[in-house]
């Protein structure tokens, strides 16, 4: 089995400081919490980023900015840019962060119900777009899936050509798709052999879908875009204590925490 993997989604576009005050906005801010996970164990960082009142933005400026300073504190990080960044915003704004040539970037496979009339729109074009940019950088696409038929739009990119093998899935569930043991093994037994997989548990789930992924032999994703809560009614201080959280279930199961240069090993990114 390999090292556990840990991605630390550090800030998302949609939780506020009103949600936890400890929600990074500034660019000193974002980089204190990459820090945090990153002593806690990620060796990944997933990055959002937003203007200092909070407000989210694809700007490849601003993503510079973080990124740089991210790196000063942690030189050997994975950081993984978000493409999908917030609702309503366009393809060209959400690529922004592309032309910075990170090693990798998300790559949303279908649309997704968020709640309400909140859609997370990826059309098939979109998507297509989306992975011939990534291709043509050379940035490795984690592949965010939110059911079942999204792998099936991933293996179709396969085919023509734009995402290579071997693939990297993150596996989002308790937002479209139940999060259960039962569906994430359906999940896992839909994708190619020799891919690796990541799970991320909204909300209420991310700890028990944590718990479940590390005794699988899969990789985690925590963080506060995902989840805000340590415990039942209790605020995480930082994102560092989730990835803590996570760092002592895998302990107490037997699975040892890979560094950034193992990390990279296990997915097959390039240096």
């Amino acid at each position: 089995m390999d090292k556990l993997i840990i991605t630390a989604a550090i800030c998302g576009a949609e939780v506020t400081k009103e949600h936890n005050p400890n929600v990074p906005y500034t660019v000193e801010e974002i980089a204190r919490e990459a820090e945090a996970a990153y002593m806690a164990g990620a060796s990944i960082i997933h990055l959002h980023v937003r203007e200092d009142d909070g407000t989210p933005t694809q700007d490849k400026e601003r993503f510079r900015v973080c990124i740089e300073e991210i790196k000063k504190r942690c030189p050997d990080v994975i950081i993984q840019p978000s493409t999908g960044g917030a609702v309503g915003m366009t393809d060209e704004e959400r690529l922004q962060p592309t032309e910075l040539n990170p090693e990798m970037a998300t790559l949303s496979c279908g649309s997704v119900n968020f709640g309400g009339d909140e859609i997370f729109l990826n059309t098939e074009t979109s998507i297509l777009n989306f992975a011939k940019r990534m291709k043509e950088r050379g940035i490795k696409p984690e592949l965010e899936i939110f059911d079942k038929g999204m792998i099936d739009v991933a293996l179709k990119l396969v085919k023509k050509g734009l995402v290579d093998k071997p693939l990297h899935f993150d596996f989002v569930l308790g937002v479209q798709m139940a999060a259960t043991a039962r569906d994430l093994v359906f999940l896992v037994d839909s994708i190619p052999e020799g891919s690796t997989w990541t799970v991320a548990g909204i909300g209420r789930y991310e700890m028990p879908m944590a718990a479940i992924a590390i005794a699988m032999g899969g990789h985690v994703r925590v963080g506060f875009e995902d989840n805000i809560y340590l415990s039942k009614g209790v605020l995480a201080k930082s994102n560092g204590e989730l990835v803590e959280k996570v760092v002592r279930i895998a302990k107490e199961l037997g699975r040892e925490i890979a560094g950034p240069d193992e990390a990279r090993e296990i997915l097959g990114l390039k240096k």
